[in-house]
């Protein structure tokens, strides 16, 4: 009986740092210029857990924000389009933007 329960201890501790591993995933593709000129987009993705949609949304943000920042520019979101609201599913986060001049 004790060598069971140790081996579901075992088991659950590996789902756990398994799923708390998920928790912090999240991915983005590369600014992509769109049709448009001087707008761009971007597109994020982040799995695990309820607030999986949240890291996607500030991925996308910070990717915005670091490009046009690496131009002596500032971000201005056009549009963002958000998918996915079950946990344990992909979440995504696509922004459009543009880059202006800092005052």
């Amino acid at each position: 009986m004790f060598n069971k329960l140790r081996d579901l201890a075992c088991i659950v501790t590996v789902a756990l740092t398994v799923c708390g591993g998920l928790a912090a995933c999240a991915s983005s593709s590369h600014v992509v210029a769109t049709d448009k000129p001087g707008t761009y987009t971007v597109a994020t993705s982040a799995t695990g857990g309820r607030m999986a949609w949240a890291r996607a949304h500030e991925r996308a943000m910070n990717e915005a924000r670091d490009y046009c920042e690496r131009r002596g520019m500032q971000s201005s979101v056009n549009a963002e389009t958000v998918s996915g609201v079950e946990m344990l599913t992909a979440h995504a986060s696509s922004v459009s933007f543009e880059c202006h001049p800092t005052f």
